[in-house]
C-alpha cells in the first residue's frame, strides 16, 4: 500500500491575490478566472486515475474563510454529505459521490492573521517599516503586528500535523498490508500552506524558501514507508491503470 499522502491547496485568485494585497480575516470572492482555473484543476488532478483519487480520501480540511470553501466547491471530489456551508449536497446525477470523507471548517488552517498588515502590499510593508526605521519585512522572522507572530503560528500548525499523524496516517503504517483510507486534504491560503509544509517536515519558518500560486497544489507524504521521516513530494509520476 502506498504512503499516506497529504495534499495541500491553495485557494484560487482573488482581486487581492492577483494584487498582492495581503489577505487575512478579510472575505473576497474568487474572480472569474479564478473559479475557471479551479474547475480545470479539479477535472485535471482529482479522480480515480488522478492524483488526487476521492475514495482514497480519509479526511479534509478547510478554512472558515469563504474563498477557501468556495474553491474546495468547485474541485467537486464529490463527498457524500453535503458540504457543511451549504444548504444541500448536488444532485448525484450532477456531482456523483466519490468519497466518504468528512469535511471539516478549522480555524487550525485559517490564513496568518497579518494585523496592521491585512490589506497592504509587500512594497507598501516596506515603505512603512522604513519610514518608522524598522528593518525588511521578513514575515517568517518578523510575523505582523497587531496580528500573528511565527510562533502563535507554528504552534496550530504543529498540533495540527501531530492530529493528521495520529488520527489519519498511524493506523496506515501499522497495519500497511491493509487497504483503508488514509489520504488528506488541505484546502486554505497561501502564507499558512507554506508554513504548514515547513512544519510537516520539523524545519524552522525562518528556512521557508516555498512559493503556492493562487490554485496551486502540493503533496506533502514520507519517505521509506516510515512516519518519521515526513517528507515534500516535489513532483510525482502519473497515475496509470
Amino acid at each position: 500500500m502506498p504512503d499516506p499522502r497529504c495534499f495541500i491547496i491553495r485557494h484560487g485568485e482573488t482581486e487581492w491575490s492577483l494584487n498582492g494585497r495581503h489577505t487575512g480575516t478579510t472575505e473576497l470572492p474568487l474572480t472569474e478566472n479564478g473559479e475557471k482555473r479551479i474547475k480545470a484543476t479539479g477535472k485535471a488532478l482529482v479522480g480515480d486515475d488522478r492524483l488526487i483519487v476521492p475514495k482514497k480520501l480519509a479526511h479534509v480540511y478547510v478554512s472558515p474563510r469563504h474563498r477557501a470553501q468556495r474553491t474546495l466547491e468547485l474541485l467537486e471530489i464529490g463527498c457524500k454529505e453535503r458540504l457543511p456551508w451549504l444548504q444541500s449536497r448536488k444532485p448525484e446525477n450532477v456531482e456523483p459521490i466519490r468519497t466518504s470523507a468528512n469535511v471539516e471548517i478549522t480555524d487550525a488552517i485559517r490564513e496568518w492573521d497579518y494585523g496592521d498588515y491585512e490589506g497592504l502590499t509587500s512594497k507598501q510593508i516596506r515603505e512603512l517599516r522604513e519610514k518608522n526605521g524598522e528593518k525588511p519585512w521578513d514575515i517568517w522572522r518578523d510575523g505582523c503586528p497587531g496580528g500573528e507572530s511565527p510562533e502563535d503560528v507554528v504552534r496550530r500548525l504543529d498540533a495540527l500535523v501531530a492530529e493528521i499523524r495520529q488520527k489519519h496516517h498511524k493506523d496506515c503504517f501499522d497495519q500497511p498490508s491493509q487497504e483503508r483510507e488514509g489520504d488528506v486534504l488541505i484546502v486554505a491560503h497561501g502564507h499558512i500552506l507554506r508554513a504548514f509544509a515547513m512544519r510537516w517536515v520539523g524545519k524552522p519558518l525562518t528556512e521557508t524558501a516555498l512559493i503556492l500560486e493562487a490554485g496551486g497544489v502540493g503533496t506533502l507524504s514520507y519517505e521509506h514507508h516510515n512516519i518519521n521521516e515526513p517528507a515534500i513530494i516535489l513532483g510525482g509520476g502519473f497515475v496509470v491503470e
